[in-house]
This record gives C-alpha cells, structure tokens and sequence, in this order.
C-alpha cells in the first residue's frame, strides 16, 4: 500500500473511557461529536483484547500489539489477598515490553505529552502526568513529580489542582481537561495523549444503562468541545487530526461471586492466623479470573480444574465457559497462565474470600457495571472516531481491531510501526491508492 501523504502535524488522542456501541446512538447526537464523525471516519465494532481491562487495553492502543507480546495483562501485578485498594498497579512504562508510538513521535521530532494516559510512569514524553494513586502511605504529589515530568505536573497542578476533589468525578476530567487545553495551546505538542474516566467511573457506580451514565456522556461532548476550540485558538486545526475512542464495554453486574472461596473449601487455599496460604489462586478481572499457581505447586492445577469445572456445570456461580491454553493463545492472550475463567453477562468475579460465595446486589440495591469480560461477548464492542485533513469524511470503517489503532495513529503522522500486529486502516484516508 502506498502511505498517505502526510497532511499532520498535530495528533489528539483522547481516550474515552468505556465508550462503546452502547453509547453510540446518545453520542453520536450530541454536537461536539457529531461534528467530528461528519468530518472524519468511525467504527463502532471495534474488537478489544483479553481481557477489557484499561491497563491492558491502554497497552494495546499505544503499541499496536496483543497482550501476549506487550506484557501487560491486567491493570494489576499478581498480589494475593491485598486489598484492592492498597495494591501496586501496571502505572510504569517498564511493564510494557515493546516500542510504543509517542516513543516513535518523538525519534521523527514530534514532541510528546501525556495526561493520565496509563502506564506511562517514567516514560519518554517530554510533558508526561502519568495516571498514578498512592498506595500504603505514599503521598499522592511525590510520586506524580517522581514519575512524571516534575515542572509540568507542578505547573498544572498550581493552575488548575484547585479545580480537582481529589481522584472524584467529573473534577478529575475536568482537571484533565483544563489541562490538555492549557498544553494545546501553549505547547503544542505533535502528539497529545489524554486519558478521560468520568464515564466509565459512572458506569461502574450506577449502571451501564443509568441516567447517571446519559449525564456523563452529555459531559464528554463538552469536554471534546474545549480540546476542539483549543485547537482552534492555537491555530492550527488545518495540521491537526483528533481521535476519540473508547477501550472497552460495560455490562450491568446483578452478582459478585467469590470464587476463590472454592478453592478455599477444596484445600487449595488454607487459612493462617489473620491471612491466607495458597496453592492456587484466581486473580479476578472482574469479567473473568485468571488461574495463578504457586511454583512448586504445579499438581495444584489439575485440582483446581476440577473444582471450576464443577463450579460451571453448577451454573449458579456464573462461569459461562473455562478457556484452556489453546483458546487464550487463539485470543493472543498474556501467556503466563494456562487458564481463564470467563463470567456470564450479570457476574463478576471479585479476589476476596467472602462470606457466602454469591452476593446478589440487587438485594441491597446496589448498581453496578464492570468489564474485564472476553471482547467477543454480543454488544459489547468499542467506538473510534478520526476526524483531521486528510481523513475520509463521514465513512464507516466498519469492523477493526484495536491493535490497529496504534498503525492507524502511526500512519496519520505519516511514520510506520513495523513491529506492531495490528494493520494500518488505509480506507479512512481520502488519498487513493493502487
């Protein structure tokens, strides 16, 4: 194929946290949006990976690879029976094991920036706030300056901090925000990574279908409406290409099942003093759950197999299908374990051991929604939008992948990935080719 010739100089990637087809018909009516898809090409069957997990997806999106090549195959290192909330999270760019894009912008001359854009702690970008919590008495400020860009982070955290309520929505995208239109227009990077949660945060407190998520999507239009005038006021929206997408679906939970309280009663996991001793363990995705075993306890599998093969005959503990070895290698899953347990829509696995095994949380009315399940489940399939000079006006991509992305982005500064799996999407550019 013949490459594009290449009309940009600026590049705007806005992940839109959960956005998926689901969303689409609300989305797509809203102006900001709108005006974007008229100007530029979508999709809205785009297949993510395995598991739809931010980090893992987040890898994928910047690499162009699957997981069983990038490495990063939840958004959590394997920690067991650690509080969610006080465990270590994939946030540096060490964890991912192969070139990524904003690497790429940058040894072609484009200066990068990154805006709680995952697992980017440490990484090469020139105006980088990593996405980063504290954890087990860290202090939050530290570590940004630490694993950042320490003058940028502070600049934007003294012009704009005020308008955050710590890591609460919609103040966080907001921040966010402000800060990307700040960089737009006073930096001009070539490239822009923006990462924005408020709609999957929402998703996940009150529903995949709740109004609550209605008024969160009516909170991204506008927020897409800022970083489109910002481009504007820097001047040079004839150089510049924006891309909005989403990394994953979000399925309504009714039930929160403890699976690991399985292995729990078949001595695979055994009680020790306040914590826990195990053989085998399942990390849970929340979709799904991966089958760790202790080295040394490698018999521990086969027993565990069982367990979980009962537990899906049973069907009440929501295991719609066990992928083997074979299926995950099929799916380019991370191949550090031999086995996945993948959830019926309405469940999803959680890492504790609980006080019954299944919670129905319609019975304290509780809403929820989640994610981490196979990205071939019905409905459950992420939106792109590409919108810039040079890019076919109002044109359905159709089906993608998203290790295509990171080509696709690649090919629109006019660079190649070779090392990517993905494909460049050529039809969205008006240049014909032979």
């Amino acid at each position: 194929m013949e490459k594009p010739e290449r009309k940009i100089e600026h590049l705007i990637v806005i992940s839109y946290d959960s956005f998926s087809i689901s969303d689409w018909e609300l989305a797509k009516s809203l102006p900001n949006l709108k005006r974007l898809i008229e100007t530029g090409s979508y999709s809205t069957s785009v297949r993510s990976v395995y598991p739809t997990l931010t980090y893992v997806v987040h890898s994928t999106i910047v690499t162009g690879c699957w997981p069983d090549r990038h490495g990063v195959f939840h958004n959590n290192p394997l920690q067991p029976f650690i509080e969610e909330k006080d465990q270590f999270w994939h946030w540096y760019r060490k964890d991912i094991k192969v070139p990524t894009l904003y690497e790429l912008a940058k040894q072609n001359g484009f200066v990068a920036a990154g805006i709680l854009w995952p697992v980017t702690g440490r990484a090469d970008i020139k105006y980088n706030l990593p996405e980063l919590a504290a954890v087990r008495g860290e202090n939050q400020v530290l570590k940004i300056l630490k694993n950042g860009n320490p003058f940028y982070s502070l600049e934007m955290e003294m012009r704009f901090g005020k308008y955050r309520n710590g890591i609460n929505q919609p103040e966080l995208d907001d921040f966010s925000t402000m800060c990307a239109c700040h960089t737009i227009k006073t930096k001009k990077p070539g490239l822009l990574l923006l990462h924005l949660i408020d709609l999957d945060e929402t998703k996940h407190r009150f529903g995949a279908k709740s109004d609550e998520a209605r008024y969160a999507i009516l909170r991204m239009d506008e927020r897409i409406g800022s970083i489109v005038n910002s481009v504007e006021a820097a001047g040079f929206s004839d150089h510049t290409a924006i891309i909005i997408l989403g990394d994953h679906g979000q399925l309504d939970v009714r039930y929160k099942v403890h699976l690991n309280n399985l292995l729990l009663d078949n001595g695979l996991i055994d009680k020790s003093g306040e914590g826990y001793e195990w053989k085998a363990y399942l990390q849970s995705a929340d979709g799904c759950a991966y089958l760790h075993v202790k080295p040394g306890e490698e018999w521990a599998e086969e027993k565990a197999l069982q367990v979980l093969r009962s537990a899906l005959v049973s069907e009440r503990y929501g295991i719609e299908e066990i992928f083997d070895r074979n299926t995950l290698d099929s799916m380019r899953a991370w191949e550090g374990v031999n086995c996945v347990v993948e959830a019926k829509e309405g469940y999803k696995f959680v890492d504790s051991i609980g006080s019954e095994i299944v919670e129905d949380l319609s019975k304290s009315g509780t809403r929820h929604a989640t994610h981490g399940y196979s990205p071939n489940k019905p409905g459950y399939s992420c939106c792109f939008v590409a919108s810039g000079p040079g890019i076919r006006k109002n044109f359905d991509i159709g089906e993608m992948d998203m290790v295509d992305v990171a080509p696709t982005l690649a090919a629109i500064l006019g660079l190649d990935m070779p090392d990517a799996d993905g494909e460049v999407i050529y039809d969205i550019f008006e240049q014909q080719r032979d």
